[in-house]
């Protein structure tokens, strides 16, 4: 492992050190199939020829439109064996984003995978060079296994610079049109860098499941970059209903997810035994004993390292699992930052609902509004064809986040929540929906939850039970009105929810609730619901 290399050289002194070691593990109909670190490199070195024979030249945009697999890590080293910068698209993406995607960044070939739906992804590839890969076969368009047969690997592999391009990644758009955040080698080197210092204390025997989307730089970065540098093997998942078979499989030693992931795994638990017996046993002499039942259960029976990011995490979701032996380190970052900008790295139970602390080379500070002003090696270099976003995002050399934050006594920062969430009520007084979702969100029952009240006399939240609840719903009105009146005693008055609605549909990526990283949607939320707005009291039932 050398910091002071680019990825891609990291990865290839990594192929000559032990060519036969195994690194991708690609599971199909349940029979996993592996390639060694020389396989990969084979595999993707043929693809830089066949991309430079095939029309594209170095610096041209690669775009990669897949569900996580082995193919999408080779096709990404084989556009960075050939100098060409990658544009990764969100398998769940919609037919205008795919469009805006690759008309906006000029991609000259789609590189395109097995997706869930297809639909979207034939409306608006109709007119544009297709290569399809992971097993994806169509007739009329060549495929990655047919091109690995045709050529060579490429001798003369692209030498890039820390300045050089790597990637144009696509905001996913919770608001606006996505915009196309360029990062380059040197970027993704430093979020490495700043990961092994917070992560990694040893380089030896390390195995990750890839199942949350490559097409985000969180994933790319703790799994696919992270695999460049360090001696960790990647399994994929190969769908949601193996989910659990893979975890099981791939034994990983990290394991980094969302929080409505978390509160699913809590909720799988609780489905099994009830809350109190639970907290009854872990008090007990057998504590210890049960707690290592539930993690190996969960698939957690030889990992060591674990995180949650892309949105707030309830504390309480996160001390319940500290009680099981699991310390899930809440991290922080954006598109913007390659990755992890800040985490509660070692863990330390007292910052709990923070985000931690900046990692090496980041620097943090407040605004004079409150919103978190970030800078370091990291930082992304520009918005893709799009200065006057550019010039908007910084303020005297600073990016501005749009995250509003504070920083406590013990020298973490909290996030309280998006600047552009805030609302304000009928009284004249600004809501930030966000801490009081995380209050929300730490009753089991809860899976989902998003608070409103925009020219409301007072806000109201619009929540989402977890799956196969137990009580019978006057129990689980019971339960609200408490929670309620427990929630808005820790609330300033102006912030008191006037009620609860109980809605029956999960909110996800597919009914556009959701975006790609698993964040609210919150104008498509509240559109959902415009008929109840102003009438919840109390709690209400959908």
């Amino acid at each position: 492992m050398n910091l002071k290399m680019l990825p891609l050289q990291s990865f290839l002194a990594k192929v000559d050190a032990n060519p036969n070691a195994a690194y991708l593990h690609q599971p199909d109909s349940g029979v996993w199939t592996t390639y060694t670190l020389s396989e990969t490199a084979s595999r993707a070195a043929k693809l830089a020829s066949a991309l430079l024979a095939n029309g594209c030249d170095k610096g041209d945009r690669i775009s990669i439109l897949s569900k996580n697999c082995a193919d999408w890590v080779i096709a990404d080293l084989g556009i960075m064996m050939a100098g060409m910068v990658s544009v990764p698209i969100y398998a769940s993406a919609g037919e205008s984003t795919i469009s805006h995607v690759v008309s906006h960044s000029g991609a000259k070939i789609v590189l395109l995978g097995k997706l869930d739906e297809s639909i979207a992804a034939d409306a608006a590839l109709k007119d544009v060079p297709v290569v399809t890969l992971g097993g994806r076969i169509e007739e009329g368009r060549p495929s990655l296994d047919s091109w690995l047969e045709q050529y060579e690997e490429l001798k003369n592999i692209a030498q890039a610079e820390p300045e050089d391009l790597w990637t144009i990644v696509y905001t996913s758009g919770s608001t606006g049109v996505p915009k196309g955040v360029c990062l380059t080698y040197g970027n993704i080197r430093a979020t490495a860098r700043d990961q092994q210092a917070a992560y990694y204390e040893s380089d030896d025997g390390k195995r990750a499941l890839s199942y949350l989307p490559l097409a985000h730089v969180a994933e790319r970065s703790c799994v696919e970059i992270t695999s460049m540098y360090y001696d960790l093997e990647v399994f994929f998942n190969e769908s949601l209903d193996t989910f659990m078979r893979d975890l099981q499989h791939a034994r990983v030693t990290q394991f980094v997810s969302v929080p409505r992931l978390w509160a699913k795994f809590q909720a799988q638990v609780l489905a099994q035994i009830d809350y109190d017996t639970l907290e009854s046993l872990l008090s007990s002499d057998s504590g210890a004993e049960v707690s290592r039942s539930i993690r190996e259960k969960l698939g957690f029976g030889h990992c060591k390292s674990f995180g949650s990011g892309t949105a707030p995490i309830a504390p309480a979701l996160l001390k319940w699992y500290t009680r099981i032996g699991i310390e899930i380190m809440e991290g922080w970052g954006m598109t913007e930052t390659s990755g992890v900008a800040a985490g509660n790295t070692p863990f330390e139970p007292e910052r709990l609902g923070s985000i931690g602390v900046p990692v090496n080379d980041v620097e943090m500070k407040l605004s004079e509004q409150g919103e978190i002003l970030i800078r370091g090696e990291a930082i992304f270099t520009q918005y893709y064809k799009n200065a006057t976003a550019m010039e908007e995002a910084f303020v005297d050399g600073w990016f501005r986040t749009g995250d509003r934050g504070d920083l406590q006594a013990n020298g973490a920062w909290r996030i309280i929540g998006r600047v552009k969430e805030q609302f304000k009520t009928a009284k004249g007084k600004y809501v930030a929906p966000a801490p009081i979702e995380s209050l929300l969100l730490a009753d089991p029952y809860i899976e989902q939850a998003c608070v409103s009240g925009s020219g409301q006399p007072q806000p109201f939240a619009i929540v989402v039970l977890v799956e196969g609840v137990s009580l019978e719903k006057e129990a689980m009105t019971s339960r609200f009105e408490q929670l309620l009146t427990e929630v808005n005693e820790q609330l300033e008055s102006h912030e008191h929810l006037s009620g609860v609605y109980i809605v029956s549909e999960p909110w996800t990526i597919e009914n556009e609730r959701l975006t790609p990283t698993m964040k609210l949607k919150r104008d498509n939320i509240e559109a959902s619901y415009a008929d109840i707005m102003g009438s919840v009291k109390g709690v209400i039932w959908q």
